[in-house]
């Protein structure tokens, strides 16, 4: 068996691809250089050249041939990485006529258990938005409680802001239902933890990325210093940005996006070193279905996941990028049957109906200065 033939398909800010073989088997995948898209696209084609005719089953040697080719490194090539990786797993199990979970060790469990993505601004509106989520199921929601953390920074009133939108929404959902924290990168590590010990009180489950996350050192000393447990890592590309995130104590929760950091292939290593560190999983899935499909296969076979990130993939547009998208059974995803990843593109994808171009536009302050999102 050989790989005949590779097509890329951008359907509003999503790009996938298609691998088909000789043996006319054809495999999925996204990649998640969502930003820059173009990037990501232009990596893939340069890939392309190298793997028409090369065996689709030779997975592990792909994604090192690939990633070690030169001195290049980041998101566009480990998000074009990602999306032939989890291509080439679902053509092999396709090939053996298995989900891809059971060619990686087997189930570690029969469902998923997912968080969904809180909507409006004021507590209130939140406070509605995790009592609808509850209502169909869902044990844990994510809000950001900084809605204007990148305007007008008043430190007194921001503060107060966020603790009011933290207690309407335990208010709303009680202790049977876990609250993720996100902040967005946009504090600093002195206003970090002045947010997490005035969040203290609400038992929340994970702060997200409380500060940028380029200094492993600065997030290990946050993470050290406050008594909630921090998550991050969705912008990490590889197995050793985790290693040292790791070994630096900079995380309780890991979370890597496997159409980012090197697809199936190099997240189920991430999850193997996170496990020694007796460090959680929940991987980031801001993307399409197929990200969703793979990140389930992950879910699937991994001891120390322990939620994921879930976007609607049951609405429209996201409904309509595939043929059937991962059911959301209360508040699990039913782990798939079928071989491979579980889903396959629909024709609106690969009939290119859709395009959009990502605007390059910066938050900005009221000063104008730049602020991070």
């Amino acid at each position: 068996m050989k790989i005949d033939s590779i097509r890329r398909f951008r359907y509003e800010r999503y790009l996938f691809v298609e691998i088909r073989t000789d043996t006319g088997l054809t495999g999925v995948g996204e990649a998640g250089f969502w930003g820059y898209p173009e990037a990501a696209d232009g990596a893939i084609e340069a890939f392309t050249r190298y793997l028409i005719g090369q065996d689709p089953l030779k997975i592990e040697h792909h994604s090192q041939y690939m990633y070690r080719n030169s001195h290049f490194m980041g998101g566009s090539v480990t998000g074009a990485i990602a999306a032939i990786d989890i291509a080439l797993w679902d053509i092999a199990g396709k090939h053996y006529q298995a989900p891809i979970y059971e060619l990686l060790g087997g189930r570690c469990r029969d469902k998923v258990r997912v968080y969904a993505h809180l909507v409006g601004e004021s507590p209130d509106e939140m406070a509605a938005s995790a009592r609808e989520w509850t209502g169909r199921g869902v044990t844990a929601v994510r809000f950001c409680p900084l809605v204007d953390g990148f305007h007008n920074w008043q430190y007194a009133r921001v503060m107060a802001e966020c603790v009011d939108r933290v207690s309407a929404v335990r208010e709303a959902v009680g202790n049977d239902v876990d609250l993720c924290v996100e902040v967005h990168r946009r504090l600093n590590p002195t206003e970090a933890r002045q947010l997490a010990r005035e969040l203290e009180p609400f038992r929340i489950f994970f702060l997200e990325d409380p500060i940028i996350p380029d200094s492993v050192q600065s997030m290990s000393e946050l993470a050290k210093s406050i008594n909630v447990p921090v998550a991050t890592g969705e912008r990490f590309t590889t197995i050793f940005e985790f290693r040292e995130l790791l070994a630096a104590g900079g995380v309780a929760y890991a979370r890597p996006d496997v159409c980012l950091a090197g697809g199936i292939t190099q997240s189920k290593k991430i999850a193997a070193l996170a496990e020694s560190f007796h460090v959680g999983i929940i991987p980031h899935n801001p993307l399409g279905p197929v990200s969703t499909a793979a990140c389930v296969q992950i879910d699937a076979c991994i001891p120390n996941f322990v939620l994921q990130e879930y976007t609607g993939d049951d609405i429209p547009p996201k409904r309509d990028m595939v043929i059937e998208p991962l059911k959301l059974d209360g508040g699990y995803l039913r782990l798939p049957e079928s071989p491979g990843v579980g889903v396959e593109l629909s024709e609106a994808v690969l009939s290119g109906e859709y395009l959009e171009d990502r605007e390059i536009e910066t938050h900005l302050r009221y000063d104008g200065s730049v602020a991070d999102y």
